[in-house]
């Protein structure tokens, strides 16, 4: 569902992201971890269209990001740290328009269980000015979330969330992951994305340090020893730059 070959981006003379290789499946929500500046953001941006990518091939449900790029970007939602939201709409008016962008039928079906699920119903008609931080996260997430889409990367989807909209959130992730989305999930938060991902990649300075299940690299870092978490791999596989 996610094909990624020999990524490369390129600021410059400065490479934040180099020949990076990966693949998530249908089910499968990715860990992606890594220090400050390791690229993480950077990728996820060239995954999704925003930026363009220096070099390799990036393929969103079977359709090349640079070929094909309005194809891939509807099969896909980004959920960025920080809201991008429209001053003048309402929660309501929100949903109506990117509705319309998508070309979402019966879109108000399907917005209603959306804004129970994440409870922002009682502020449908409200504008941004009167949301809390969660709860501009929230509709954010509503709009992605919207017209169904196959592939979804959430960068730092939990910042401003309160411990019950945490817990909300990460069921609301693993519910898409039983329906059939492949997610990449970055956040510093390890011990959440132990709790929700099926797989984990590392990457320090642009480059991949280990991934594959998060058994599989547990396997690599634990030193034989049981029961190590995501955050002591993190911290041995990246040489303690945490």
């Amino acid at each position: 569902m996610i094909e990624i070959e020999s990524l490369y981006k390129n600021y410059g003379t400065f490479a934040a992201v180099r020949g990076l290789s990966f693949a998530v499946r249908p089910g499968e929500v990715l860990g992606l971890v890594g220090p400050n500046g390791a690229g993480k953001t950077s990728t996820l941006r060239c995954l999704a269209g925003i930026i363009p990518a220096s070099g390799g091939m990036v393929r969103i449900a079977g359709h090349d990001v640079v070929a094909d790029p309005v194809a891939a970007k509807r099969s896909l939602a980004f959920f960025p740290d920080e809201p991008r939201l429209f001053e003048y709409l309402t929660v309501r008016q929100h949903l109506n328009f990117v509705a319309r962008l998508y070309g979402v039928a019966d879109h108000e079906a399907l917005a209603q269980p959306l804004l129970e699920e994440l409870e922002i119903a009682e502020k449908a008609d409200e504008l941004p000015g009167a949301l809390s931080r969660g709860m501009k996260q929230k509709l954010a997430i509503a709009c992605g979330l919207l017209h169904s889409p196959k592939v979804m990367f959430f960068d730092e989807p939990l910042t401003g969330l309160d411990p019950l909209g945490i817990r909300r959130m990460k069921d609301s992730i693993l519910k898409r992951a039983r329906d059939g989305a492949a997610i990449v999930l970055s956040s510093h938060l390890l011990h959440l994305l132990q709790e929700v991902c099926s797989h984990v990649l590392i990457l320090k300075k642009g480059e991949k340090i280990a991934d594959g299940t998060l058994a599989e690299v547990a396997a690599r870092f634990s030193n034989g020893e049981t029961g190590v978490g995501l955050e002591e791999i993190f911290i041995r596989a990246t040489g303690g730059s945490a």
